[in-house]
């Protein structure tokens, strides 16, 4: 793979099933390299299938994945070389440890036992487990078993890993808990190539700096978390919380200025579509209080990204 390659290209995947059903639909996507994509869709928009052509775990019709320059399905081995993968909720032997299992899988895959073991204390150390070491796997619950899955796909030290809906089925605080481990990978890491699927807008807008929309196996938008949620880099979707409330004359006020596209008014709150920098949006504070208003505060809308999303699934059908 040459500097310039993405280390996962998939280009126009396809795959159909016997009964007519078609979970990928002519899909392409560059994955930058050091980035954290994040592959966002509802249920059945043909995520999951996507990932695991892209592990090898299922051919597809037509199209190809190539990662690190390698085509997954004609160079299986090569392709899935430098990469760590979570697919679902792998099953272990429930009689083994941790540490059991990390020796045995880094042996099937060719590590050698003194890389294995100093890999298996940091890992362990990593996805807060060490203290679970020596117990066997049989008593951990499904958020410990996700943890452990995250160390494995870590253990041959990837340039690129893949998470399928990491945080499926856990509890709050598995969810928080598996977030943060992800979060300590990414800013640790800086050179690995993340791709997760996730149907979880904060989960994405919280980890990812890039997103990619899909639905029906399509691909509807691929860019950079921030233009992904603006619409363009200088679009921004704003929160405006003003002492007094949403008043009509408040709406009107902030309709009237020049980087204000749309306004509405949201419960407590205006939301605003503005065009601009952060030298539009002090000027849009300054000027609201030359108008008598007091603004409490200036926010990027919380809800932004769920609002996009919504308004591509919906214009994609």
């Amino acid at each position: 793979m040459t500097e310039t390659e993405a280390p996962i290209s998939i280009q126009d995947l396809r795959k159909s099933y016997r009964n007519g059903f078609t979970a990928v639909d002519g899909l392409s996507l560059d994955v930058r390299k050091g980035s954290f994509t994040g592959l966002l869709g509802p249920n059945g928009a043909g995520k999951s299938t996507t990932l695991k052509i892209a592990s090898g775990l299922v051919p597809p019709t037509s199209g190809r994945v190539l990662l690190n320059g390698f085509d997954v399905a004609s160079e299986h081995r090569k392709a899935l070389k430098d990469v760590g993968t979570v697919i679902e909720t792998p099953e272990y032997y429930a009689y083994l440890t941790p540490r059991e299992t990390f020796s045995y899988i880094g042996g099937v895959i060719g590590m050698r036992r003194e890389s294995v073991a100093a890999q298996t204390d940091a890992l362990l150390e990593e996805v807060k487990m060490s203290e679970w070491e020596d117990k066997r796997i049989g008593t951990f619950s499904k958020g410990m078993r996700q943890r452990i899955s995250i160390a494995l796909a870590l253990l041959n030290d990837p340039n690129v890993i893949i998470l399928d809906e990491p945080t499926s089925g856990l509890d709050p605080r598995g969810m928080a808990e598996m977030r943060e481990i992800l979060k300590n990978i990414r800013n640790g890491k800086p050179g690995l190539t993340v791709l997760m699927s996730s149907h979880m807008m904060h989960e994405v807008t919280d980890l990812c700096d890039r997103i990619a929309m899909v639905n029906r196996g399509r691909l509807l938008v691929h860019d950079d978390k921030e233009k992904v949620i603006g619409g363009s880099g200088d679009e921004h979707r704003l929160s405006i919380r003003l002492a007094g409330g949403a008043s009509p004359e408040a709406l009107e006020a902030v309709r009237s200025e020049v980087c204000i596209e749309s306004a509405e008014v949201s419960g407590t709150a205006i939301e605003a579509v503005m065009r601009g920098n952060d030298d539009s949006a002090a000027d849009l504070i300054a000027a609201l209080v030359a108008r008598g208003l007091r603004p409490c505060s200036v926010s990027e809308d919380e809800n932004a990204l769920e609002n996009r999303y919504l308004e591509m699934i919906q214009e994609s059908g």
